[in-house]
């Protein structure tokens, strides 16, 4: 059997170690060939968003080697590779304002050394301007800008003095801005993140900005689907029946109630990969994805408010809860819909706009509840 890609973020890793890759190809062909040069999903943490970057990361590069067998392989232009800054705020120190713009300019002549380039600036704004119109310059392709965990920095101060987050949204804004005014330079950029967060210029700067979280073409893009799981995993799932002493569709059914259940069009699900690859590892039903996957200012803030039992029922509500959030005034549902404790069941469009009910996905997260 393959080795199943248990925190396992980089594609290139997974590909080169023999796991098992569910091919989400299909759909990362649609999202860079359809014209829209700005993109950015919502998903909750342990979800695949890292996987998916690294994945993007290298298509565009032109690692045709890694993607023998695929989808893509053979619809893709390999003659073309484009440069690719990578911004992973998960590995970019960003305690401060001053961590931000020390840590990630080191970053960006650190890149730029890799095509022989200097920037001579000491502004991380203009470090990143300067650095995607020299590398578009020196390489004659426009550059690609990935960047991973985008409100990290934020989700790292929340809870803390109103100065300390204002300070980082500021220092975010200066930086994010210079994507509006590069795009001459840019070929594709894709930004990934748990929070859809107001005042930062992604969203208020960027007008050609593209939010897929809830697009139905793109509902599958991260997680596994009922039939991946049953295709890509038939061995293991095998082994685990065998060892809970279960018949197959025992064993599926279980599965199912404990880790299916997430959508984000109110008609696909998925599985969360963290929860599902440890359940196949130990063939134990736990709770895998509580510790790791629960950012500590939502358990901070549900303790405050107090009030989670008014959300273990099925709650409906608007599409407007889903704009983009005030970072300083956060409001219970759409902040667990963001986390994925509330998930969609069903929607319904009237003459004005869609109407979503929201529930709790499976029995981890309700046991996480």
């Amino acid at each position: 059997m393959k080795n199943l890609p248990i925190g396992i973020q980089s594609f290139e890793k997974l590909r080169e170690n023999d796991c098992l890759y569910v091919d989400k190809t299909g759909e990362i062909h649609q999202l860079v060939t359809s014209g829209v040069g700005v993109y950015f999903l919502s998903r909750p943490r342990r979800f695949g968003k890292s996987l998916l970057i690294s994945t993007m990361d290298s298509l565009f590069s032109g690692r045709k080697d890694l993607f023998a067998g695929l989808y893509i392989y053979d619809k893709w232009d390999w003659t073309k590779q484009y440069p690719v800054i990578r911004i992973d705020w998960t590995l970019i120190g960003h305690a401060t304002p001053e961590d931000i713009e020390k840590n990630l300019i080191n970053y960006l002549k650190e890149k730029a050394e890799d095509y022989q380039a200097t920037l001579k600036t000491d502004s991380a704004p203009d470090c990143l301007r300067k650095l995607i119109r020299t590398l578009h310059e020196k390489t004659g392709r426009r550059v690609v800008v990935l960047v991973d965990e985008y409100d990290v920095p934020i989700l790292d101060v929340m809870g803390k003095a109103a100065e300390e987050l204002k300070a980082i949204q500021e220092k975010l804004h200066a930086i994010y801005k210079v994507l509006k005014g590069a795009d001459d330079h840019l070929q594709f950029v894709f930004l990934t993140g748990v929070s859809k967060f107001a005042g930062l210029s992604i969203f208020s700067a960027l007008n050609n900005l593209k939010d897929i979280t809830l697009d139905r073409q793109y509902a599958t893009i991260c997680g596994y689907t009922q039939q991946e799981l049953e295709g890509n995993f038939s061995d293991y799932l095998a082994a685990a029946a065998e060892e809970m002493s279960k018949t197959h569709e025992e064993l599926l059914d279980a599965v199912r109630r404990w880790y299916n259940g997430y959508s984000w069009d109110g008609r696909t699900s998925v599985y969360n990969p963290f929860g599902i690859l440890l359940f196949l590892s130990e063939q134990k039903f736990k709770n895998f994805w509580f510790s790791t996957g629960t950012p500590t200012f939502l358990i901070e803030l549900l303790k405050k408010r107090n009030h989670i039992d008014s959300f273990l029922q099925p709650i409906q509500v608007k599409e407007s809860i889903f704009s983009s959030y005030d970072p300083e005034r956060l409001e219970t549902i759409p902040l667990l819909f963001q986390t994925g404790y509330l998930t969609i069941k069903g929607a319904v469009m009237d003459d004005v706009e869609w109407t979503y009910t929201l529930a709790i996905p499976n029995k981890e997260v309700e046991h996480s509840f």
